[in-house]
């Protein structure tokens, strides 16, 4: 299968891109650097250059088109102003998701943050974040021109990963690998048994091919 992953060059998405290459899947990710082309290309994914913050529905649509998946794991990032989490973690999210029903490309999984919400209250630089991507979530959850799966991982690390995780609608807070988010979605860029789902992440106890089968369909 084809996936084109948003926000391509992030510490998630090279990760997953690793993923999907080594299981023979054809992945391409999204990137604004020119610079950024070898670390993907490293990873087993083509590079594809466009800023999600200036271009059009159609022209990420067109970077869509004939994908069975796309993942939306852009962000802006630490060290960004409340500006660029309106751009990026919402603005960036939205567009995306409306290129992809343009598309035609019904699976997509939206990686989210643990305490999104639209309705979140506070100025400060977090909770500036936390209500742009609660935002977005809300956006994608509904367009109905999707199979979406939301998820909400814990608190990332760097560690290596286990393997095994809690996946359900609320797990309460906690850690979780980097590694283990990016073997998660895997899981479920393969399958939308989990459309229409919003699901948090953390560490835990059950391997994750299992943790993505038990909340299938629920």
């Amino acid at each position: 299968m084809r996936t084109v992953i948003a926000g391509g060059h992030g510490r998630i998405a090279l990760r997953l891109e690793r993923l999907l290459a080594a299981r023979g899947d054809e992945v391409a990710g999204i990137v604004r650097k020119p610079e950024q082309a070898g670390d993907l290309r490293e990873a087993g994914a083509d590079p594809v250059l466009l800023d999600l913050e200036s271009a059009s529905v159609e022209e990420v649509a067109e970077r869509l088109r004939g994908a069975d998946a796309a993942v939306f794991a852009a962000g802006a990032g630490p060290g960004s102003g409340a500006a660029r989490k309106d751009t990026v973690d919402k603005g960036a999210a939205v567009l995306f998701a409306d290129a992809a029903v343009r598309a035609g490309v019904r699976r997509l999984v939206v990686v989210s943050s643990m305490g999104a919400d639209p309705r979140h209250e506070g100025g400060d630089i977090f909770d500036v974040y936390l209500r742009a991507k609660g935002q977005a979530d809300a956006y994608v959850q509904g367009l109905a021109g999707l199979d979406w799966t939301i998820l909400r991982p814990g608190a990332l690390t760097d560690d290596a990963g286990t393997g095994l995780v809690r996946l359900e609608a609320h797990t309460g807070r906690g850690p979780v690998p980097r590694d283990d988010v990016a073997a998660v979605l895997a899981e479920l860029v393969e399958s939308s048994s989990t459309a229409g789902l919003t699901l948090e992440l953390v560490g835990g106890s059950t391997p994750v091919a299992v943790a993505v089968k038990s909340v299938a369909g629920n």
